[in-house]
């Protein structure tokens, strides 16, 4: 359930965050409920619902502090939980698994971020075009996917990255949150 247009998910949260005069530390007292709560250390993926699907006027926030040797973050957001490409055994198994609304692959090395969609098993053509590249290592972000009616809406730390378009007609459909790899999260809401 969402309250605002904020999607009610998980939040991790470092007692550190909370007494430091941290940029987040207000947004952080927070307690959103609605999704299934799990204790987070280190660089552990994290697999949420997102109750009742996703709409427009709804917003995911996924906040973390970048590796300081990272290769790549990724964000997904599908119809079921996805598993890390290693996981997969064969490309037959990637098709039964459900539609990707949208992916973002965060790369360290290319400076770039990614964004794609899976429909009935099949990939679409890849979107990389960036004014500027927001994460660094060691350092602290706030990611903001914001679900508009044609388009999801990317912020980092506030800034505009870059928008794309609903490849998937059925936003409802959407009700999982994937997000892994060099990142230590602090929020997921």
């Amino acid at each position: 359930m969402a309250t605002g247009g904020l999607c009610r998910c998980m939040i991790l949260l470092p007692w550190h965050l909370l007494s430091s005069p941290h940029r987040y530390s207000t947004a952080l007292r927070h307690t959103l409920a609605g999704m299934e709560d799990k204790d987070n250390k280190g660089n552990e993926e994290y697999i949420g619902e997102i109750k009742g699907g996703l709409r427009p006027s709804m917003k995911l926030v996924v906040m973390g502090i970048v590796d300081k040797k990272p290769k790549s973050i990724e964000v997904v957001v599908s119809s079921a939980p996805q598993p890390k490409e290693a996981d997969r055994e064969d490309q037959e198994e990637a098709e039964t698994e459900g539609d990707v609304g949208l992916q973002l692959k965060v790369s360290f090395l290319d400076k770039a971020v990614q964004r794609n969609a899976r429909l009935a098993g099949k990939w679409g053509a890849a979107e990389k075009t960036l004014s500027f590249f927001p994460f660094a290592p060691g350092e602290p972000f706030k990611l903001e996917i914001v679900c508009e009616h044609q388009q999801f809406r990317i912020l980092v730390d506030g800034q505009p990255l870059c928008g794309f378009a609903h490849r998937l007609p059925q936003l409802a459909t959407l009700t999982a949150l994937r997000v892994f790899g060099d990142v230590q999260l602090t929020k997921v809401a």
